[in-house]
């Protein structure tokens, strides 16, 4: 009996200390505009396998806004990379955060100097430069950068993290204190029950209509013919400013008893594609609707998302009428509650397992005549019956079944392996322009092959169609201007086409030596400068592209300046 009022104690003593490392410094960081901060995309929202990280701010649909350093610290980072964060700039700051600023058109003067000298000396465009506390220090409030559209950018906006220095998890900005007004509680637009005796996926979701009145949703009696079952949410944030925010605090109650919770106050990189095990991934990908499941899916190992003992699959044992609450909060503890009753009436058939049934926590090797699939342990988020088949392809360059595997609406959490047999005996020249078209439905992958005696590889992380290609066709670029006339615009843009693939490579030389193309999505640009001024004359510029396949392209083009 002693031992209880020291247990009591250690869990007394250990909420205390999780309590205290959650809470985070309140306005330490100052808004990184000089515009108030508009919200086009929060900490945790649903994006394609990915949750997305940061803060969108929007910038009035402008760029080159000044970017102002949140605090003091040092620049400890910069990449430049054609998607991603396109030009982003890394700050760490003396009490343990670093704020990381992405999208930028341009850093401040002595930081863009360094990084072109840089792109000179290594001849590449794409860097990710590191850096000492003495090189680059900043003041709070001083200039970093202008905002831009670069990267994966989809129109003007600075794109904001604040991550944990140590560790490396983005943590959510919204906890530190910013003053962005929001007096608007989360809007759920609908419910969904899942069969769980099985698996998410087979049948799939059940919707339920929701009815609104104020901040209050109800829904009509929800009769299930599985005795396990699970619940989803379709719900937004607004946040006054009229973008579609996500959910930051949900939980899920039966009976007045908590049956699931999730929040979303921090995620590591490392961590972020576990969202296909925290969504209804078939909804998101075939009809583009974001349904959040109030339950663990059985591959998913997100951590600090949920409670760990609450899986919030529900077990019917009887078939009484039981009450269901549904709490959705937004960080500023607006609260909507969605209510609605659940009654079990009759069992319907199990959907059993088969032979190629693919579960989570467990590898997979599954084949066909001319391909093989090696799924690992951390593959599958929840049972999937697996479908692969082949079936002829006669379209041109093509030297393989086409592999169907299962369907691109399923989502895979780590890298496979995919081996195909060609149907023909290749010669080593074709081997060496061998490549695997992968079709996803509504976007297309190519990657180079390896090979393993007469099975060609590749790694992949999605489902749909594979086949395998020799690929013999030249990638390109074509000028923007007009073969040897002067040009007096700002920049020289080519524009890249390649058959099959990427272009993986380019270079440019100018009269002879590197010239610093941006990439932009398919396109390559070049601001002038000092490398071609005006009334420089008569230049040559030699461009050399390579493709997937390994297949190069060398051309020259002329102008005058």
């Amino acid at each position: 009996m002693k031992i209880f009022p020291k247990l009591i104690f250690i869990i007394c003593l250990i909420n205390s200390i999780i309590t205290q490392a959650q809470t985070y410094p309140q306005n330490y960081f100052r808004n990184p505009l000089n515009i108030p901060m508009q919200l086009a995309a929060n900490f945790g929202a649903v994006r394609t396998n990915h949750f997305h990280m940061g803060l969108d701010l929007r910038t009035n649909s402008q760029e080159n806004l000044p970017v102002l350093a949140a605090a003091e610290g040092y620049v400890s980072r910069i990449k430049v990379e054609r998607y991603g964060f396109g030009n982003a700039l890394y700050i760490t700051h003396p009490n343990g955060y670093t704020t990381v600023y992405a999208h930028l058109n341009k850093y401040f003067s002595k930081l863009d100097e360094y990084v072109k000298e840089r792109q000179y000396q290594d001849e590449k465009w794409e860097q990710d430069i590191t850096f000492q506390p003495g090189q680059f220090p900043v003041e709070k409030g001083q200039q970093i950068a202008l905002s831009g559209n670069t990267g994966g950018s989809a129109g003007p906006h600075l794109h904001f993290e604040i991550r944990n220095t140590k560790t490396e998890e983005c943590l959510n900005p919204l906890l530190f204190g910013f003053a962005i007004p929001d007096n608007i509680a989360p809007i759920i637009s609908g419910l969904y029950w899942y069969d769980r005796r099985f698996s998410t996926y087979e049948p799939g979701a059940n919707g339920i209509a929701v009815k609104k009145a104020g901040n209050a949703y109800t829904a009509n009696l929800v009769q299930v013919n599985s005795p396990e079952i699970s619940f989803a949410i379709k719900a937004v944030d607004k946040a006054n400013q009229g973008f579609n925010l996500g959910i930051y605090d949900a939980e899920l109650l039966m009976d007045g008893k908590l049956m699931y919770s999730f929040k979303i106050d921090k995620i590591h990189y490392d961590e972020t594609r576990y969202i296909n095990g925290c969504i209804d991934y078939t909804k998101f990908i075939r009809d583009k609707t974001a349904i959040q499941h109030l339950s663990a899916l059985p591959g998913m190992k997100l951590q600090n998302y949920s409670l760990s003992n609450l899986t919030g699959i529900i077990s019917l044992q009887d078939e009484n009428v039981h009450n269901i609450e549904i709490i959705l909060k937004d960080v500023k503890g607006n609260t909507s509650r969605l209510t609605t009753k659940v009654q079990f009436n009759k069992t319907s058939d199990k959907i059993s397992s088969t032979g190629k049934t693919v579960m989570p926590n467990e590898g997979k090797t599954i084949s066909t005549e001319n391909a093989e699939i090696n799924f690992s342990k951390h593959a599958a988020y929840d049972a999937v019956n697996f479908n692969a088949y082949e079936k002829p392809d006669a379209d041109p360059g093509t030297v393989s079944n086409s592999i169907i595997l299962h369907s691109p609406y399923i989502p895979v959490q780590d890298g496979y392996t995919l081996k195909i047999k060609p149907n023909r005996k290749l010669t080593n020249a074709e081997k060496d322009k061998a490549v695997i078209l992968f079709d996803y439905g509504s976007d297309k992958d190519v990657v180079k092959v390896k090979w393993n005696g007469d099975w060609a590889e590749g790694l992949f992380n999605r489902l749909g169609t594979a086949k395998l290609l020799i690929d013999k066709n030249l990638p390109s670029v074509s000028a923007g201007w007009t073969e040897g006339t002067l040009v007096n615009n700002s920049s020289l843009l080519l524009k890249g086409t390649t058959k099959v693939g990427d272009i993986v490579s380019f270079r440019a030389e100018l009269d002879g030596k590197w010239l610093r193309f941006a990439r932009v999505k398919d396109n390559f640009v070049y601001t002038f400068d000092e490398k071609c001024p005006k009334g420089s004359g008569s230049h040559t510029l030699k461009v050399t592209t390579v493709n997937t396949a390994g297949n190069t392209n060398t051309q020259t083009f002329t102008f005058q300046r």
